[in-house]
């Protein structure tokens, strides 16, 4: 295996084009057939059984971002005019992945050995271990990943029709409020549209196990929630707790699609089982400005505290500003807790007022008046 260090003059800047872009040993072979990876993005594909493939195809202008290849080959792209990013080893994650994450892939060995041991809880302990050492070449890795993961994020949802469901952690299994939040996840994917969340426990986790059930009777949502209410809560045990989503998705696999996009920031908090797209984060910062400027066709906020409220106004700033362009729905659910506990709709009523957004916004009693209202704003919207 070659240790391979960039070309010190590099390629010309080209155009964010993701039909440039190689991020599997299929799609290398297709474009390798015509002779030419001229000005091909190649992320994280194993090419040690490809030599012959490299050895005879044009790399103009081409890069590899962790690639695997063989002394010679590797040798040749370079001299080609590749640019050639070569693997990090000893990382528990991919900084040039060119793909979403997959529960199965962040949570891999649970089953056997529990969740310390899991990818998802070494990248944690990764960040932590490096953030307080401040060493600049893990910061470096970290801002490709994430680039990496926003990359593949907007492939996967070209065209979709996408609304953001916002809503506490600390919200348990077995609680009506949980229920709720499933069954909305439920209607929203049957609706046609694109659930995603915050890709974490609590509210979080039931909008995405509502998509995942989708496609089912409604009697499975009952039996899973019945089932999950056995283990309420990630704490004492993040083990536990996955295991019994696990479950849920061994015996009824091939659920409804949906998004999370988590942040080992948080990395207290894991991620649920049920997004079955995983974009998952370093930078909070990105995380959270990533999800609600993708949430195209609306965002829901269910009671939470501190991260919700935070996220209200963070989604209001670019609607008051029309920074995004015409503004998008909000609809904020439990007139309680909004009005009275975290008076959040005031204010943001208060913003809008005489501007645009005002008529994007709407606040409801319960989970069940949510598709109504949404559609109601994203048909003015649309007028």
């Amino acid at each position: 295996m070659a240790v391979v260090q960039p070309n010190s003059q590099p390629p010309a800047p080209r155009r964010r084009d993701h039909d440039h872009e190689i991020e599997s040993l299929e799609e290398f072979d297709r474009v390798a057939a015509s002779g030419s990876l001229a000005g091909h993005r190649i992320q994280s594909v194993d090419l040690t059984d490809r030599t012959f493939a490299l050895l005879s195809t044009d790399t103009t202008d081409s890069v590899f971002l962790g690639c695997v290849m063989e002394p010679d080959a590797a040798a040749k792209v370079r001299a080609g005019g590749a640019l050639v990013f070569p693997p990090i080893p000893g990382l528990p994650f991919d900084p040039y992945r060119g793909g979403l994450y997959g529960p199965d892939e962040l949570f891999e060995g649970l089953v056997d050995s529990g969740y310390e041991t899991t990818p998802d809880a070494r990248a944690y302990h990764w960040c932590r271990q490096t953030a307080s050492d401040g060493d600049i070449f893990a910061s470096m890795l970290r801002s490709i990943h994430d680039d990496a993961v926003s990359d593949a994020l907007d492939e996967h949802l070209a065209g979709a029709q996408v609304v953001g469901v916002m809503g506490g952690h600390a919200l348990e299994r077995g609680t009506a409020a949980y229920a709720g939040a499933a069954r909305l996840g439920r209607r929203l994917t049957r609706d046609g549209l694109t659930v995603a969340t915050g890709g974490g426990p609590g509210a979080m986790e039931a909008a995405n196990l509502g998509a995942y059930a989708a496609p089912f009777e409604d009697g499975m949502l009952d039996a899973a929630l019945a089932l999950l209410s056995k283990t309420p809560h990630f704490t004492p045990s993040v083990t536990e707790w996955a295991r019994a989503a696990f479950d849920v998705r061994r015996d009824r696999p091939g659920g409804g699609a949906s998004v999370g996009i988590p942040t080992w920031f948080y990395g207290h908090e894991p991620p649920n089982a049920f997004a079955t797209h995983i974009a998952k984060y370093f930078v909070n910062a990105v995380r959270e400005d990533g999800l609600l400027a993708r949430s195209n066709a609306g965002v829901v906020f269910l009671p939470g505290a501190a991260g919700t409220v935070q996220e209200i106004f963070d989604n209001a700033t670019p609607n008051y500003y029309g920074s995004r362009g015409e503004p998008r729905p909000m609809v904020l659910v439990d007139r309680a807790h909004w009005t009275e506990e975290l008076p959040a709709w005031p204010l943001l009523r208060a913003l809008a007022a005489d501007r645009p957004m005002a008529a994007q916004i709407a606040l409801v009693d319960s989970v069940d008046e949510v598709p109504e209202a949404l559609a109601r704003l994203r048909a003015g919207a649309a007028a």
